[in-house]
C-alpha cells in the first residue's frame, strides 16, 4: 500500500515536482551518473552509441528479421500481411510509399538494446505505438520495458534515427506526447489506471488523468500542468522553418471537457547546457476556446480549426497562431451539421488508440482539408436510415456549395461497414470505404461531377489501410494509427492509365484524363501514352471530345501556375454541362453561405483563400475566357474585301501571330518531324492573332495588378502552347504510324497508317472548329494532301464540299503540277479548280497547261470582262489581233469587244499578262476545232 499512497494527491498545481514513484529511473545497462557522458545521459536521453542509432541498425535498409515471439504492431492482424502480398498483382490507383513502420524501423533497435523482452507479449494494449507527429517530422512512440516499464522514444524521420526520451517506473497507458522545436521539454498526458483498478484498489480520490511537463535537457525538473478525471492532449507550438532555437515555448492543452488553452513557457541555460524552466510559480495561460464539440490541428501551417454548436446547425472556426505568440480568430463559417449532443472529437492531435475507438462511434467524422490554391473543403460522413446505404458531404467553402453523395452498396455484412475515411492528395481529396469505393474529388473544378473518380471493387483498394485508425497528418500523408505506419500517398500514372484504358464509360474516361493532366504536369512519357490512347478512342466517347479536353485542360495546368488567379480566367474543359450521370452515385448540390474571413496583411493561404471568396461574391456570370465573340470576329474578318485586310487593325492581327510562331520557333529548333510550319497560312493566322488580342484584353480586364508586359508574354505562351500541343499529338500520331515526312507524292496511294493519320487529322479540325482554336501552318496542307491519297475522288470531294479538307495554294499547285494527265487526274484536277475561291483560282491554273484549264481561264476572263463593261456600249472598231483574220463574226465581235475594254484600262488579270483578248480568241479557236475533230494550226 505504501506504493498506492504515493498517488494519493487530489490537486497538483504546476509548480509541484513530480513525487519519486513517476520519476524516471535509468535503463538498464544505463550509467547512473547524474552527469552528462557520451554513453548515457542523465535524464534517459540516451546519446552517442547507446542512446541513438539509425533505424535497423546494423544492415540497415533491407528488411530486419523479425524477433522471436514478437508481436505485431498494435493492431494489425495476423493476415493483413497475406492480403498485402496478395494485393500487390493488381495495380492500385492509390500508391502508398511507407515513410516510416514501427516494425522496420523501430523494432529492430529495440532489439538491438535489449528490449525484445518488451515486445514477447500478447496483449495489443503492450506493443510499441505512435502517439504524435510533430511538425519537423519527428515522430514519438511509446512502449513497454522489460520491467513494465513505460518510455517514450523519437524517430526523425530526416537522419533515420531513434532516441529515447524518457521513462516511467510504472505501466502507463500514455495518451498524448509532444516535444517542443528545441527538444528541451517533453508534455505528456497519461492514464494513471483503469476503471477496475480504481474500483478495486479504493483510489476514488486520485485524479485518473496527470499532464506534465518535463525538462529533458537534460532529465530535470517535472511539473504537473492538469491532474484532473477528464482526458487531456497535448500540443507544442512549433515556429517557422529556419528560426534559430527560442527561449520560449508555447503549449496546447486540449481538455475532453471541451476547452483549449495555451501555455507560455520560459526556459533558461544554466551551466553545461543544461536547460530549465524560468519561473518557479504557476505557468502564464491564456484560453483559447470554449465549448467545442470538435477540432483539428494543423500541423504545417500551425492552424487550429474548430467547431462550437450553434442552435440547430454549427459553427467551423479557425485560430491562426503566429511566431510572434500571438493568436487570433481568422475564420468562421456556418455549417449545417447538427453536433449538439455530440460527443467531443479531435483530429491530428496525437492518437490514442484505445480512446479514440470509444469516441469514434459518438462523435463526428469530420475533417477539414486545404490546398495551396486556397481551397478549404469540409468532409462529413453523415448516419443513413437506409441499410446499405452510405451518405456523406463534401463542403467547398471557397466555392460556396456543398455536395452531398449518397451511395448505394452491394449486399454485404452489416459488420463489415466502417465509416468514411476521407484524405488529403492535394488536388483532390478522397473519399475512401475500405471494400467498397474510392471517391477522388477535383478540390479547385469540383462543379461537374464528371471530373471526380469514382473507383470500386478491385479499382478502389488502397493496400491493406483500415479507415477506422486512418489520419491524414498533412498533405499526401497518411497515418494508419492500428499498424504505426506512415504512408506517403501518391496517384500511380500506371493504374491510372490502365483504368483509362479499360473504362467503358465517359464520366469515369472524362475523369481519369483530367485527373492524369492535372496530377502529373508536364510528364513527357504520360502524355504520350495519352495521346496513344486518345487516337485509339476518338469513336468511343460519346459525352465529350477527347481531343478538346485533352488540349484545354493541358493548357490549364501548364498556364495557371505561372500567375495568381489566372485559374479563374482560363478554360479548364470544354463542357459547359453535364447530363451524364456517375452509375451508384446520387449527387446533390446546396449553396451554402460563404466564410467570413477576418485578417490583415495576411500571405499564402488566407490570400488565396479571400481571392477565391472574392471571385465567388463578384465574378461575372460566365468569367471563364470563351471563343464566341472570337469566333465572330474571325467570320467577319474573314468575309473582308482585299482592300479592307490592309487596315492598321489587320495589321495589328497579324503581327501577333507573327510574334506566336517567332515564340514557337525558339522552344523547337529541331528539324520537325511533321511538315508543318513550313507555309504561311492566311486564315489561321488571322485566327492566332485574334485569340491574343482578345485573351490579352480579358485578361488585362481581371488582372489589373498584373503588369502589360507580363500578360503579353502569358498570352503568347498560351497561344504557342496551344499550337506546340496540336504538333505533339500529330508528331505522336507520325511516329506510330511510322509515316515520312515527305508524303507528298500524288501518283501512288495512301497506306493504312495515312488513312489512320488521315482520320485522326479530320478529328483534329473538328475539334479545333468546335472551339475556334487556330491550327499550325501547313495543317490544311498535309491534312488535304492525305486526303488525295487515301481517297476515292467522290469521297474525296464530299469532303471538300463539307468543309472537312480545305484546299490551300501550296498542296493545290503540286497536285496540278506534279500529276499527268491522264483521264482520271483530268477529272481530280477539274473539279478541284471548280471548286477553288476566286482569288486562289487565278493563282494556281497558270500551273495546269491543259485546254480543259484554258478554257476555264478563257470563260471566267470573259465573264469578268462582260461583268466591268456593264451597260456600256462599244462605239469603234479594233483591227485585227490575229494575223490570218478569223471569217467567224460571233467571235470577232466578242475579241473586238474584249480588246476595247482592256483599252479603257479594264484588266481582271494584272498579274497574267498572257490571259487577254487573243489568248480568249486563240482558246475558243482550239475548243472549238477540237470539237469539229479539226486539226488547229
Amino acid at each position: 500500500m505504501m506504493f498506492v499512497s504515493t498517488f494519493q494527491l487530489r490537486i497538483f498545481p504546476d509548480s509541484v515536482i513530480l513525487p519519486a514513484g513517476l520519476r524516471r529511473s535509468p535503463l538498464h545497462g544505463e550509467n547512473q551518473s547524474p552527469e552528462p557522458s557520451s554513453v548515457a545521459g542523465p535524464g534517459g536521453r540516451l546519446g552517442g552509441a547507446v542512446g541513438s542509432g539509425r533505424a535497423g541498425g546494423p544492415g540497415a535498409g533491407r528488411e530486419p528479421p523479425e524477433p522471436p515471439r514478437a508481436a505485431p504492431p498494435r493492431g494489425r492482424a495476423e493476415g493483413g500481411r497475406a492480403g498485402a502480398a496478395a494485393g500487390q498483382a493488381a495495380a492500385m490507383l492509390l500508391r502508398l510509399a511507407p515513410e516510416f513502420e514501427l516494425r522496420r524501423d523501430v523494432v529492430p533497435w529495440l532489439v538491438e538494446r535489449g528490449c525484445a523482452a518488451a515486445l514477447d507479449t500478447s496483449e495489443n494494449s503492450s506493443a510499441p505505438y505512435v502517439v504524435n507527429i510533430e511538425r519537423n517530422g519527428k515522430i514519438i512512440y511509446t512502449w513497454k520495458g522489460n520491467q513494465r516499464n513505460t518510455h517514450i522514444g523519437l524517430y526523425d524521420l530526416q537522419t533515420k534515427q531513434n532516441e529515447h526520451l524518457y521513462m516511467f517506473e510504472k505501466n502507463l497507458h500514455i495518451i498524448s506526447c509532444s516535444i517542443n522545436n528545441e527538444r528541451t521539454l517533453l508534455a505528456v498526458s497519461f492514464c494513471q489506471y483503469t476503471e477496475e483498478e480504481r474500483a478495486s484498489q479504493l483510489l476514488q480520490s486520485v485524479s485518473k488523468y496527470l499532464t506534465l511537463l518535463i525538462e529533458i535537457h537534460p532529465i530535470n525538473n517535472v511539473r504537473v500542468l492538469k491532474a484532473v478525471d477528464s482526458c487531456v492532449r497535448v500540443q507544442f507550438l512549433y515556429p517557422v522553418e529556419g528560426r534559430s532555437a527560442s527561449r520560449e515555448s508555447r503549449l496546447l492543452l486540449v481538455s475532453e471537457d471541451k476547452y483549449i488553452e495555451q501555455f507560455d513557457i520560459h526556459v533558461v541555460a544554466e551551466e553545461e547546457n543544461t536547460v530549465v524552466i524560468q519561473k518557479s510559480g504557476q505557468l502564464p495561460r491564456a484560453k483559447v476556446v470554449d465549448d467545442l464539440v470538435w477540432a483539428q490541428w494543423d500541423m504545417m501551417e500551425q492552424r487550429l480549426f474548430y467547431i462550437v454548436p450553434k442552435e440547430s446547425k454549427s459553427t467551423l472556426r479557425c485560430v491562426q497562431f503566429y511566431p510572434e505568440e500571438s493568436f487570433n480568430s481568422i475564420l468562421e463559417s456556418h455549417l449545417d451539421i447538427a453536433v449538439n449532443d455530440t460527443q467531443l472529437k479531435l483530429v491530428n492531435f496525437g492518437y490514442d488508440y484505445c480512446q479514440d475507438q470509444g469516441v469514434a462511434s459518438k462523435s463526428l467524422n469530420l475533417q477539414v482539408f486545404t490546398s495551396k490554391a486556397g481551397g478549404l473543403c469540409v468532409c462529413c460522413s453523415l448516419v443513413s436510415d437506409i441499410p446499405h446505404e452510405i451518405i456523406y458531404s463534401i463542403y467547398f467553402l471557397h466555392k460556396g456549395y456543398n455536395k452531398t453523395f449518397t451511395v448505394s452498396l452491394e449486399r454485404t455484412e452489416s459488420h463489415q461497414l466502417k465509416e468514411v475515411a476521407f484524405m488529403n492528395l492535394g488536388y483532390y481529396v478522397a473519399a475512401y470505404l475500405p471494400g467498397q469505393f474510392l471517391h477522388l474529388l477535383n478540390i479547385q473544378h469540383p462543379d461537374m461531377l464528371c471530373y471526380s473518380l469514382f473507383l470500386t471493387g478491385e479499382d478502389a483498394r488502397i493496400g491493406t489501410l483500415q479507415n477506422c485508425s486512418i489520419q491524414s497528418p498533412w498533405v499526401s500523408t497518411v497515418l494508419d494509427c492500428n499498424a504505426g505506419s506512415l504512408y506517403n500517398v501518391s496517384i500511380s500514372d500506371s493504374a491510372l492509365l490502365q483504368f483509362l484504358q479499360k473504362s467503358k464509360l465517359d464520366c469515369e474516361r472524362l475523369a481519369a484524363l483530367h485527373c492524369a493532366l492535372l496530377y502529373f504536369q508536364h510528364t513527357e512519357v504520360l502524355e504520350r501514352q495519352i495521346i496513344q490512347w486518345i487516337s485509339e478512342n476518338l469513336s468511343t466517347c460519346h459525352s465529350f471530345d477527347p481531343i478538346q479536353e485533352f488540349i484545354i485542360a493541358s493548357l490549364y495546368c501548364r498556364m495557371c501556375p505561372e500567375t495568381q488567379n489566372l485559374d479563374k480566367l482560363l478554360p479548364y474543359t470544354s463542357l459547359h454541362d453535364w447530363i451524364g450521370v456517375v452509375p451508384g452515385v446520387i449527387c446533390a448540390t446546396d449553396i451554402i453561405s460563404l466564410p467570413v474571413l477576418e485578417f490583415q496583411n495576411s500571405k499564402g493561404f488566407w490570400e488565396k483563400l479571400n481571392a477565391n471568396l472574392e471571385s465567388v461574391k463578384y465574378a461575372e456570370p460566365h468569367l471563364h475566357y470563351h471563343s464566341n465573340v472570337l469566333r465572330r470576329e474571325w467570320r467577319s474578318l474573314s468575309e473582308e474585301s482585299e482592300e479592307r485586310r490592309t487596315s492598321a487593325y489587320l495589321r495589328n492581327i497579324f503581327e501577333n501571330a507573327k510574334k506566336v510562331l517567332s515564340h514557337l520557333d525558339t522552344w523547337d529548333s529541331e528539324t520537325r518531324l511533321v511538315p508543318l510550319f513550313e507555309e504561311e497560312d492566311y486564315q489561321q493566322q488571322l485566327l492566332m492573332g485574334l485569340m491574343v488580342a482578345q485573351l490579352k484584353d480579358h485578361l488585362m480586364r481581371h488582372l489589373q495588378y498584373v503588369g502589360k508586359k507580363k500578360i503579353d508574354q502569358i498570352v503568347l505562351d498560351y497561344v504557342a502552347n496551344l499550337l506546340n500541343l496540336v504538333h505533339r499529338i500529330m508528331k505522336e500520331v507520325w511516329r506510330r504510324y511510322q509515316l515520312h515526312s515527305c508524303i507528298f507524292c500524288f501518283d501512288e496511294r495512301g497506306s493504312a497508317g495515312e488513312f489512320a493519320v488521315f482520320h485522326i487529322m479530320s478529328r483534329i479540325l473538328e475539334a479545333a472548329n468546335g472551339m475556334c482554336m487556330p491550327l499550325p501552318p501547313g495543317f490544311h496542307t498535309l491534312h488535304l494532301g492525305l486526303g488525295v491519297r487515301c481517297l476515292p475522288l467522290h469521297t474525296l470531294l464530299h469532303y471538300i464540299d463539307n468543309g472537312i479538307l480545305q484546299l490551300t495554294e501550296t498542296c493545290v499547285r503540286k497536285l496540278l503540277k506534279d500529276l499527268d494527265d491522264t483521264e482520271q487526274n483530268e477529272k481530280l484536277k477539274f473539279s478541284i479548280l471548280m471548286r477553288l475561291p476566286e482569288a486562289l483560282g487565278q493563282k494556281v491554273r497558270q500551273y495546269w497547261n491543259h485546254p480543259i484549264n484554258a478554257n476555264l481561264i478563257a470563260r471566267k476572263y470573259v465573264k469578268l470582262l462582260l461583268e466591268k463593261l456593264g451597260n456600256r456600249q462599244c462605239s469603234r472598231p479594233i483591227p485585227e489581233r490575229l494575223s490570218i483574220p478569223v471569217e467567224f463574226l460571233p467571235l470577232n465581235y466578242l475579241t473586238n469587244m474584249l480588246a476595247e475594254i482592256e483599252n479603257q484600262g479594264v484588266h481582271p488579270y494584272e498579274k497574267q499578262d498572257h490571259v487577254n483578248a487573243r489568248f480568249v480568241e486563240e482558246t475558243a479557236l482550239k475548243h472549238t476545232m477540237t470539237l469539229l475533230g479539226l486539226k488547229y494550226s
